[in-house]
């Protein structure tokens, strides 16, 4: 008989790794294209956005990505690696269309007051940032991952 997976919230340690793979992913794919665009000078113009092609590559690639991995995978390449996902907080089933979004927007809210609202996953009972709470989301993965004890005879 399987017995059922049980579950823990991923903290805020295992959260930062997960978001530098992401963010190194992202600039693997957007740097070089970017460079191949703009050349060289790319990065030492002052101008937050160079031009159409920059904002596309820079802001909407990474949002479309983002959020088109959470719909299929309920998580991002970061969380697969950690192994956890993103789960509606009530149900622990998929999150919805619009929830994805608003979790996408709330970084944005989150980052906006010094990046307190991602620190908030270090005290956060549930270990919820604040982009999780507006959206109803908690970020979960299996609680024992660890491999299957040796036996003998």
């Amino acid at each position: 008989m399987n017995q059922p997976v049980e579950l823990e919230y991923v903290g805020f340690w295992l959260r930062v790794w997960a978001s530098i793979i992401d963010t190194v992913l992202l600039m693997a794919i957007t740097a070089p294209v970017l460079l191949m665009i703009y050349g060289k000078d790319y990065y030492s113009q002052d101008a937050l956005i160079k031009g159409p092609a920059d904002f596309i590559i820079s802001f909407v690639f990474p949002a479309v990505a983002i959020i088109a991995f959470w719909i299929a995978r309920h998580a991002t390449p970061g969380k697969m690696a950690i192994g956890a996902k993103i789960v509606d907080e009530k149900s622990g089933g998929a999150p919805s269309f619009g929830q994805h979004i608003g979790r996408y927007l709330g970084y944005f809210v989150s980052i906006l007051p010094l990046c307190m609202g991602l620190v908030w996953v270090g005290f956060d009972r549930k270990k919820q940032g604040w982009h999780d709470k507006l959206a109803g989301t908690v970020v979960v993965r299996s609680k024992n991952r660890q491999p299957e004890p040796v036996r003998f005879g």
